[in-house]
């Protein structure tokens, strides 16, 4: 065995800086960059040394030979011509990692049983003794990488991959690898802010990665010093004494890192459900001492560290895997950067997203910005140093009245308090401090135009909707075509819809409208960002009609006409309640006293409850759905209405066809289509309209009055009908001035019998 080897260490993509200059630091020489790896020289007490401190590398590969190859039997001879014998028994266990294709091999894992064959041979007994494939723990992990005709074949000596240090057995959703993590806070400085004794807090802990990297870290504790088992453990070359050594002084590091005043490190998440795992992972770390975990939001995020210590604030924000996601995650990314403004002043910041375009929205510049992948997804790495001057404000001030503001800043705080005395001899007590003013971040030329919009909008309807008494309407509706939303006011929240663009338009310009409008909303509608829901449109199809969007369960009361209803802006596309419906609603309540109402394709049965709430002598709404008659039931419980309003679960033309009941007033608003799993065949408004009005009709007494409306915009009604029944369109009188804008909301027709 020779006193110099050739190693190979892998890294995720774009770590191959940061690592070329650990290794060269923890001894490597030679050292030269590849892409997810570094390669160079060294003796055996090095790579022990890369294997044990290493915080960014994945594996530490031990070149064991190269050789040129042309085909499989090139490969397999190559295999072969190793002392195999040096390195491991006859009765082992071994497992092939084989990566790269030509020479006719495009199969990773023939590639793998043509190395483990000739392993196997080599060390097969005259007994018939030979290695076993052993995949989760081998005595030894051999590697090959094929690479433009040559061979190169490794020994593995980490064993697993060094990301995992052994702490982290519980996870959230969507985890950073150990070595990612302490790549970020490398390249976040924090390195440096600890050796000054700094403070670390992360407002979006998770279960504490960045937490326990960054103690260890700080505390000099090699990243894998628990590691009991590794690749060279069984290795024939092992050298047990010089691991031991280099095992002790590690150790004895550490214990004199721990020794020290610890570090004030903090970690908040909002989800309780990763509160305990997190601080489960912090205890099996060994830094229960340093690292304290909380329950806590972004928008009360406020570090708090003793004698008043700055340090580095650094969070991994969740990214959104679609636009409508990321437009869901604007308010966090606002919610953050306004609490860097109003919490950390003079602290350092370093925010990891998948999602720069989000980062960008934080209303505070980068100074830096750097890139990294995690697993296959891009990300940025936005470096922050949270000064006045990076605030991203309504008025850009100069260089000379920034330096201005800063000398008075600190010759305020360099000036020394003069106690006061009233005419008593008794102190008086000073003013408290008033908090300081943060500007809210200025929005975009785009963004301003859409938030001058939207409040000459509010002011008119809003004088509309008081006068008639209206809580909940629709503020703007795609009025400007570059911003294609739906905005309804709900009482105090706003429920925001974005249409899916068309193909024809860039993705990247319509996210960045979109997010100009989402940044404009809570300014120009003076409203909490908590309060707005956002959730993108587009044309359903199959099932995904009735997809729920999440699972919040949380319904708000509104008012509307004198009666009470339960709407849920989170957790389907629809809120329970169709504002565009609401003159229907208050005719059907003027015209219902005394008179038997159906109700077709209820939905939640708000107009129902307007029904029973104008008097009428009984309702029955019939739907197909459990869910929205559940709900129904609700808005009927609310309002103090039990007796005489039927629920009935089923296909409606199905129950209209065994139906023998006589109504006085019908409403029918039925969905454009419906392939539900509960119905026989897919209804279709167009096609089946015939049909259904002729049931309703039958079921229509003398003199009743049947309203019929849908929203399929290329809807004609069947010339037929008008035959054999009085018919009356009467649109325009369904529709208020908030869908004014959009008169093809809905159509809506008055039928009664000739």
């Amino acid at each position: 065995m020779s006193d110099r080897y050739e190693l190979f260490l892998t890294c995720p993509k774009g770590l191959e800086g940061l690592l070329i200059e650990e290794a060269v630091g923890l001894g490597l020489e030679q050292a030269r960059e590849h892409t997810s790896a570094v390669r160079g020289m060294a003796d055996m007490e090095t790579a022990y040394r890369l294997c044990l401190w290493s915080r960014l590398a994945n594996r530490v590969l031990l070149v064991l030979k190269r050789f040129p190859m042309k085909d499989a039997e090139d490969l397999y001879h190559g295999v072969l011509d190793v002392d195999w014998q040096d390195h491991m028994l006859a009765d082992g266990t071994l497992a092939v990692e084989f990566s790269g294709h030509g020479s006719g091999i495009d199969n990773t894992h023939f590639g793998a049983l043509k190395v483990k064959d000739a392993i196997v041979d080599k060390l097969r007994t005259p007994t018939g003794e030979r290695p076993s494939v052993d995949k989760l723990n081998p005595d030894l992990r051999i590697h090959l990488r094929l690479d433009r005709g040559e061979a190169i074949l490794s020994l593995d000596l980490s064993g697993h991959s060094l990301h995992q240090r052994g702490y982290r057995l519980q996870q959230g959703a969507a985890p950073l690898k150990e070595n990612l993590a302490a790549a970020i806070l490398i390249r976040s400085g924090w390195p440096r802010i600890a050796a000054q004794g700094g403070a670390l807090a992360d407002p979006m802990c998770g279960v504490g990665t960045f937490l326990v990297e960054a103690a260890m870290i700080a505390a000099d504790i090699a990243p894998n010093l628990k590691r009991e088992q590794w690749g060279f453990t069984a290795w024939l070359g092992h050298v047990p004494a010089l691991w031991r050594k280099l095992h002790d002084e590690a150790l004895a590091r550490a214990q004199a890192g721990l020794a020290k005043p610890p570090l004030w490190i903090r970690g908040y998440e909002a989800d309780p459900r990763l509160i305990q795992p997190g601080r489960n992972n912090v205890e099996r770390a060994g830094l229960s001492d340093w690292i304290k975990i909380y329950q806590g939001e972004v928008g009360t995020f406020e570090p708090r560290p003793d004698q008043n210590q700055k340090g580095l604030v650094i969070c991994n924000p969740p990214y959104g895997e679609r636009l409508g996601d990321e437009a869901s995650l604007l308010y966090l990314y606002q919610n953050l950067g306004e609490r860097l403004r109003q919490a950390c002043l003079n602290w350092e910041a370093a925010v990891f997203t998948g999602a720069p375009d989000l980062g960008k929205r934080m209303g505070i510049r980068s100074h830096k910005q750097y890139s990294f992948w995690n697993g296959a997804l891009p990300c940025k790495l936005l470096l922050i140093k949270v000064l006045p001057d990076q605030f991203v404000t309504g008025e850009r001030r100069t260089a000379e009245q920034r330096q201005v503001e800063r000398e008075q800043a600190q010759a305020a705080a360099d000036e020394a308090p003069v106690r006061q005395y009233n005419k008593n001899g008794n102190p008086i007590k000073p003013a408290p401090t008033p908090a300081p003013v943060v500007e809210q971040a200025r929005l975009s030329e785009g963004g301003q135009m859409f938030a001058n919009r939207l409040q000459k909008n509010l002011k008119l309807l809003g004088k509309w909707a008081k006068r008639e008494g209206v809580e909940c309407y629709r503020v703007y509706d795609a009025d400007m075509p570059e911003y294609s939303l739906a905005i309804d006011l709900y009482q105090d929240w706003v429920h925001v819809q974005e249409y899916a663009a068309p193909k024809s338009v860039d993705p990247e310009k319509a996210q960045a409208r979109l997010f100009d409008a989402l940044a404009a909303i809570p300014q120009a509608l003076n409203v909490d960002k908590s309060r707005v829901v956002i959730k993108r449109r587009e044309r359903q199809s199959g099932t995904k009609q009735y997809v729920r969007q999440s699972a919040q369960g949380q319904f708000t009361e509104v008012r509307e006409g004198g009666v009470k209803l339960l709407v849920n802006l989170t957790d389907y596309l629809d809120t329970g309640l169709f504002l565009d419906h609401r003159p229907m609603r208050m005719r059907i309540q003027k015209e219902a006293a005394g008179k038997r109402f159906l109700n077709l394709f209820c939905y939640t049965a708000t107009a129902s409850v307007h029904a029973a709430k104008g008097g009428a002598r009984s309702t029955t709404s019939v739907d197909l759905s459990k869910t929205y008659l559940d709900w129904a039931r609700r808005n009927f419980s609310l309002n103090g209405f039990s007796d005489k309003n039927r629920l009935e679960q089923g296909d409606v033309m199905a129950w209209l066809d065994s139906c023998r009941d006589e109504f006085d007033l019908i409403f029918i608003d039925p969905p454009t289509f419906s392939n539900s799993k509960r119905m026989e065949g897919v209804f279709d408004v167009q096609r089946d309209q015939v049909q259904l009005l002729d049931l309703a009709m039958a079921r229509l007494a003398p003199g009743g009055v049947l309203y019929f409306s849908n929203n399929f915009r290329k809807f004609q009604l069947d010339e037929n009908l008008a035959a054999r029944y009085q018919v009356e369109e009467i649109t325009a009188k369904t529709i208020d001035p908030d869908f004014a804008r959009n008169s093809k909301i809905h159509r809506a027709w008055k039928i009664s019998a000739r």
